[in-house]
């Protein structure tokens, strides 16, 4: 009995579904990282015929941390109309390449550490192409990965922090010292104002005698 449990129990996890090559996403599918989704998702693109684009993310308002992630069909939107019908136009305007299409990928981050699918929208709005003629879009070059662009921007934002504070401290130590010039100066003006007001004091004294001997009588 108990070895037909763990054969049934085997079966049961053998057919759940696991991130490989034919798997179809799902919500609920979970993934370490957000390059690890995009990877997934870009490889089931080529299998099913479509090519996909990093879409709008997510931020924390509490640390500015990417927790939210979409990944779309290239063909999503439209084309805004000013690139259409620029009239500085020399060369007739490219092939239309967004139709609107709503296919896409949605991913939030859960407990910290992993990506959790939480919309999936599978049907496109326009042909799909044979998996022979998805382009790499730049599959076969050396890209940084969500991730770590990521970190580098979080690191970027404490650098910068860190300057700002640099910034502030300079300053307050400059204001210091300005403050200090200003408090010498000021000094300095009233010692010497000090000292004119001495000097036309003995001179009014002077004056004063040498008319108190021009009014003295000859002997």
């Amino acid at each position: 009995m108990k070895g037909e449990v763990d054969k049934i129990l085997e079966q049961s996890f053998q057919s759940l579904p696991s991130v490989g090559d034919d798997v179809e996403p799902y919500i609920g599918m979970e993934f370490k990282s957000r390059d690890d989704a995009r990877k997934f998702y870009v490889a089931y693109g080529r299998r099913t015929g479509f090519t996909v684009r990093i879409h709008h993310n997510r931020r924390s308002r509490i640390n500015n941390m990417v927790i939210g992630q979409d990944f779309v069909c290239s063909k999503e939107g439209f084309r805004e109309k000013k690139y259409i019908y620029r009239k500085d136009r020399v060369l007739p305007p490219p092939p239309i390449t967004r139709e609107g299409c709503h296919a896409m990928l949605r991913l939030a981050l859960r407990e910290g550490d992993k990506w959790v699918v939480t919309k999936f929208i599978k049907e496109h709005n326009h042909a799909l192409m044979s998996p022979s003629k998805v382009p790499l879009r730049g599959s076969t070059k050396n890209l940084i990965s969500e991730d770590e662009k990521e970190q580098r921007i979080q690191e970027l934002t404490i650098e910068l922090n860190n300057e700002r504070q640099r910034c502030k401290r300079r300053c307050a130590a400059y204001q210091e010292q300005l403050c200090m010039v200003l408090k010498f100066v000021e000094e300095h003006t009233d010692h010497m104002s000090d000292r004119v007001e001495d000097i036309l004091k003995k001179i009014r004294e002077v004056k004063e005698d040498q008319l108190e001997d021009s009014d003295c009588p000859y002997v």
